[in-house]
């Protein structure tokens, strides 16, 4: 018995070829696997499952951001970056298996149906979704198709208490890029950009005019969680505050030299003082041009140390509709900077989480860097550095109570969005009559008590804990804060109508707030002089 199995295992290892062909190049070794596995492998698998397998393979060789993308993806990818889709135009959120309609888009064919935030989408296209285990991509799917095509839609309207039908020609509908443009306060105007698309020029264009009107003098520029986009949008947002002729970014590719893009305006849009706001979240496109007007001396930075990508993605098609998005070249910001992170031997994607362990995003960390990581800027030379996201000229620590674990967890039972439609569809029409403007909502209108204290309770059922006794008044705040931010986008109709409200607690804002307000402070950064004494006063 035992020499038959020795026998056995002999002929298990000679079966083996040793033997190989020295002159075999990566390719025909990449078939002869593909080929082996498709013949040998105990499941069948398809030459299309095996390649796609082989392809992902190969990018964990390569950089973070270099990646497969599947031809869904890129579908959705190219019409998330175009600006623009055909659809209906409506925004909305499937929470216990109800859709609610949470913003219509301005002149788009719902809002020219009649279609009204707060309604309950039953059927689309006679199927229910109401009760149904569909997801988010299911009802997406269902809503949007091609141009010149039509989609039936049966809801429920809570304030009318009546079910109605309508049938929605499809068509193209802005996704604007700008979520937000307008007064801080009679001179401070605020623009939010959330990612950069083909239409952000146009759009930041069209903000600056309006706010201009309004009398705009100063103006925020917030950056905070835009994950970048195009970096040739950012290129046409930077002609907005810069010179022609003025550096804006450059690149280095593989064995190509530099290329070099410049601001084409002649003369800055706007050229008014100018404070933009980043943070951890802040990436690629939104850090070069936050790091362009930080080199050129335009503006003043403030918030947190931002994400550090710079790196350039070349989408190369494949065949079946697949694409390749390749890092094809390094960005630089005018005075030589590279914003791009380490990612080679350690783990790139727990950065933020180590900046959240080590206490970096709560108090400013006095940092060693290396001389190579040290520039100047381009007029008052002032130190700046690269090697890993762009560091603003004032530190502002994230709120650790709007971050804290406890209202997080409330929003994320949906107690909030509860509270807030309950609201919405008792009142809608007198919060209306009551209050004629965003402006006069913002400022006199409060959450019943009642309604914050059935959120507590209600949290409180699910195992959630109330807050304790130290942080309990300022947490209650900022639930009800929340709750009102959401009332009036769904009262107001308008995603800018929430940020309002919202934005009245944002420490970055309060801190560019004063900065703008203070000339001789605004002026000490931009030409590095000490403020100790101006912060020390504020």
């Amino acid at each position: 018995m035992l020499f038959k199995k020795i026998i056995i295992v002999a002929v298990l290892i000679t079966g083996f070829p040793f033997v190989m062909d020295a002159q075999t190049t990566g390719r025909d070794k990449l078939k002869e696997a593909l080929n082996a596995i498709k013949l040998n492998y105990v499941d069948s698998m398809s030459e299309q499952t095996l390649a796609e397998a082989a392809i992902k393979g190969m990018f964990t060789t390569l950089d973070p951001h270099s990646k497969y993308i599947s031809k869904d993806e890129a579908l959705e990818m190219k019409t998330a970056m175009r600006g623009n889709f055909v659809g209906i135009g409506i925004e909305y959120m499937l929470q216990n298996d109800t859709v609610y309609l949470t913003q219509i888009l301005p002149d788009g064919p719902a809002e020219k149906a009649g279609l009204m935030t707060g309604d309950r989408i039953i059927k689309i296209n006679n199927e229910t979704v109401a009760g149904s285990q569909l997801t988010n991509m299911d009802i997406l799917t269902r809503i949007r198709g091609q141009k010149n095509t039509s989609v039936k839609i049966e809801l429920y309207r809570p304030m009318a208490r009546k079910v109605l039908s309508y049938e929605i020609p499809r068509g193209a509908v802005a996704d604007h890029s700008v979520t937000a443009a307008y007064m801080l306060s009679s001179q401070t105007g605020y623009i939010a950009i959330r990612i950069f698309s083909q239409s952000t020029r146009n759009e930041v264009d069209h903000a600056l005019i309006k706010l201009k009107a309004l009398g705009m003098k100063q103006l925020v520029l917030d950056l905070q969680g835009n994950g970048g986009g195009y970096v040739e949008a950012a290129l046409g947002v930077a002609d907005e505050f810069l010179k022609r002729d003025q550096l804006v970014y450059y690149t280095v590719a593989q064995d190509r030299g530099k290329d070099y893009y410049y601001a084409s305006a002649s003369g800055a849009s706007w050229n008014g003082p100018t404070v933009v706001l980043i943070d951890q979240s802040t990436a690629s496109a939104s850090e070069i041009l936050a790091g362009a007007l930080q080199d050129w001396d335009r503006a003043v930075l403030v918030g947190r140390r931002s994400y550090g990508k710079g790196l350039t993605q070349r989408p190369i098609p494949l065949s079946d509709g697949s694409v390749l998005e390749l890092t094809g070249g390094r960005l630089f910001t005018p005075a030589g900077r590279s914003v791009q992170k380490p990612y080679k031997g350690i783990n790139y994607q727990a950065d933020i989480s180590n900046r959240y362990a080590s206490g970096e995003l709560f108090r400013e960390v006095s940092v060693k860097h290396a001389d190579s990581l040290k520039f100047k800027t381009l007029l008052n030379k002032r130190t700046v550095y690269g090697g890993g996201g762009i560091t603003p000229d004032k530190f502002v620590p994230l709120d650790t109570l709007q971050d804290a674990s406890w209202l997080r967890s409330v929003a994320a039972a949906g107690l909030i969005n509860d509270a807030s439609w309950k609201i919405a569809d008792a009142r809608r029409q007198q919060i209306k009559n009551i209050y004629p403007d965003i402006q006069a909502f913002g400022a006199d209108y409060m959450v019943p008590g009642n309604v914050v204290n059935e959120v507590v309770q209600a949290a409180g059922q699910k195992g959630i804990k109330p807050p304790g006794a130290k942080n309990k008044k300022q947490l209650l705040y900022l639930l009800s804060l929340e709750i009102k931010a959401q009332v009036a986008g769904q009262v107001f109709m308008g995603k800018e109508d929430y940020l309002r409200i919202i934005n009245q607690e944002n420490t970055s804002i309060k801190e560019a707030l004063k900065i703008l307000q203070d000339t001789h402070r605004y002026t000490a950064y931009l030409q590095s002089k000490p403020v100790d004494s101006v912060d020390q006063k504020n």
